[in-house]
């Protein structure tokens, strides 16, 4: 897959087909677009493109913190994501304001001729252009102008609401992974660097690995999990604490600390995934590290049986 980003002059000079969203979370929803598009590709020998922004447009049009601006999966892990899936091209185009103003039409023409589209592959949700006046039925109106064909998508429910990045986020949440998951299609997940701790689990016999995530990472309420850990392309079981570690210090940032189950290596520097699975209790504060360690290890019990 051909990775294009920090850029808008980009140029495909064969016929594509392509799909178009923020596909944040590459949800059911997104994976059903997806295998359209790969099929699509195959059956007309066109090449495959996935068309996203660096940032969900909603934070140039109204940049705030809040939980709806949070995303479920970084840029780093959507390109992680995109790469399983056989795509030929994705382009993670830089959302700038002359883009945010720019008329359906205008977008639409933009997009035939820099990336020769031949076909769209949308869902019935589907907004483009200045102030989100274009939909699917604004592509079908000038397909015959540029000479292209479009394949509508309907949404895929649960319980009689539409899954969707929002829906999956409110899971998240509410700290209700094992639904998060379900909605998603894969268990939702944290990919970063380690970084050095304060290493306060090596003197009390259970050392963990440790991560800070980009503000916009949306994460579960703290608490400790279990969770997988990939590392070097091979899974071992895990527990994890998302918060603050209160024991240790009032002043913490939010993080991600792991301790891998039956792992010893040396991780500082490298790039790992974690897979969350199941909630196990709340965070809280602890009166000594003693005790602290004694509810670890029972925390690890948990997950080595789950």
């Amino acid at each position: 897959m051909e990775y294009i980003k920090e850029t808008t002059d980009f140029k495909i000079d064969y016929n594509t087909a392509i799909t178009l969203g923020k596909f944040d979370g590459l949800h059911k929803g997104h994976e059903l677009l997806i295998e359209n598009l790969i099929r699509i590709s195959n059956e007309k020998n066109f090449k495959s493109v996935a068309f996203t922004f660096d940032i969900p447009p909603v934070k140039l049009v109204n940049d705030s913190k809040t939980s709806n601006n949070k995303v479920i999966t970084t840029n780093n892990e959507k390109h992680f994501i995109f790469e399983q899936t056989g795509l030929d091209y994705l382009i993670e185009c830089p959302f700038k304001k002359e883009i945010m103003m720019m008329q359906p039409v205008d977008f639409i023409e933009w997009m035939v001729n820099s990336l020769n589209v031949k076909y769209f592959i949308v869902g019935e949700d589907f907004r483009f252009g200045y102030k989100r006046q274009g939909d699917f039925r604004t592509l079908k109106e000038y397909s015959k102008k540029y000479n292209y064909e479009v394949l509508v998508i309907k949404k895929i429910k649960d319980n009689q609401r539409d899954i969707s990045s929002t829906y999956i986020r409110e899971e998240i949440l509410a700290g209700n992974i094992e639904k998060a998951n379900a909605l998603l299609g894969y268990e939702f997940f944290v990919k970063s660097k380690i970084v050095q701790g304060n290493k306060i689990g090596r003197t009390i016999g259970i050392p963990t690995i440790n991560m800070i995530l980009p503000e916009n990472k949306i994460l579960p309420p703290n608490g400790v999990y279990i969770t997988a850990v990939n590392v070097d392309d091979k899974w071992y079981r895990g527990v994890t604490n998302v918060g603050k570690k209160p024991t240790i210090s009032d002043n913490n940032p939010i993080g991600i600390e792991t301790y891998i189950i039956d792992f010893c290596q040396d991780v500082y520097g490298k790039e790992v995934y974690i897979s969350f699975l199941s909630h196990i209790r709340e965070e809280r504060k602890f009166a000594s590290i003693d005790e602290l360690k004694q509810q670890m290890t029972a925390d690890i019990e948990i997950a080595k049986k789950w």
